[in-house]
């Protein structure tokens, strides 16, 4: 977190101590991610520095004004989750600050955020995911035997957890070798706001996983020691930015799209599930999802699916007509 002491002196001093405040609060009692503090933070001094031009007060303003800045936001183009981020910031601050009784009335509360656009997630296709999974494996696409390296096997233990079982990011890198039980095949992550889950894990990852701890996680340790279960090759624990660049060559390395990120392998972990016959409540759960809605989204399933469903359930699917 920064220094009040390093913030821009043209800034509002007691704003911005609040702002650090409002994060601090964030960060240790909503238990929010580092990214989620510093996006929220800097949408808020972005803020300050709108107020500042407009030679207002920023704890001050009225509910006209906060519409003011985000009709400028919308001026200059900017995409609907930009600014509905930047109101859920301004939003969650001001309540803080109410709460808090730094203000006397919320002016954020008030306000609404555009209608986004639902789009499907993308998910990878089954003939990508073998490319994807068989970079680093034993054998190559084509079958032929490999040797693999350390980091090739490290590589492939977390494309297989990541789509074994449908993890964040954050929680690939902040898995614990004390949370992965080989003997009853599953893992405890933890999740948004530290929820924590129990997630089952098939025999392919498994294995995987197993021959990375057993072989490779020593050598890439040199001797030192962590108590996270990916690390580098310099022994520490894989951050988050580096699993996405990994992520990022492993996809060119395969000659597929490197617009895809791992969160499509939890988009992907989530279709395949659903399209093999898996409910929703189920799925839900292994996401750590809070709410269903946000895993309906995966409900995209195939036509083929649809009509194989709808012949197995509808009770005159099967009839023939006799005309």
């Amino acid at each position: 977190m920064k220094n009040i002491d390093m913030i821009d002196e043209s800034f509002d001093q007691q704003a911005a101590a609040h702002v650090e405040g409002f994060c601090e609060s964030l960060r240790i009692e909503n238990n929010a991610s580092a990214h989620t503090v510093r996006a929220y933070r800097t949408d808020l001094f972005d803020f300050l520095r709108w107020a500042q031009r407009e030679k207002l007060e920023p704890l001050r303003v009225t509910h006209r004004q906060l519409r003011l800045y985000l009709g400028e936001l919308e001026r200059g183009h900017y995409q609907r989750t930009t600014m509905n981020r930047r109101l859920s910031a301004l939003k969650s601050f001001f309540r803080w600050l109410n709460v808090c009784e730094i203000i006397e009335s919320d002016p954020a509360s008030v306000l609404q955020g555009q209608k986004q656009k639902k789009s499907l997630p993308h998910y990878i296709t089954s003939s990508d995911m073998i490319k994807l999974l068989s970079l680093y494996g034993k054998r190559d696409a084509q079958g032929k035997q490999r040797e693999q390296s350390p980091t090739d096997m490290r590589n492939l233990a977390l494309l297989e957890f990541l789509y074994a079982c449908g993890a964040r990011v954050s929680e690939a890198s902040g898995l614990l070798l004390s949370n992965v039980d080989f003997e009853l095949g599953q893992v405890k992550v933890f999740g948004k706001g530290g929820k924590e889950r129990i997630i089952p894990l098939h025999e392919l990852a498994l294995y995987s996983m197993q021959g990375y701890r057993n072989f490779a996680r020593p050598k890439l340790l040199r001797e030192k020691s962590s108590d996270f279960f990916f690390v580098s090759t310099r022994g520490n624990q894989m951050t988050a930015d580096s699993i996405r660049k990994m992520f990022k060559e492993t996809l060119s390395l395969a000659g597929l799209n490197t617009a895809f990120s791992p969160h499509d392998m939890r988009h992907t972990f989530a279709t395949d599930l659903l399209e093999g016959g898996a409910d929703l409540r189920s799925v839900q759960e292994i996401l750590g999802h809070s709410s269903l809605s946000t895993t309906q989204i995966y409900t995209h399933l195939s036509a083929k699916r649809l009509k194989e469903v709808h012949l197995k359930s509808h009770p005159r699917a099967n009839n023939t007509a006799d005309f």
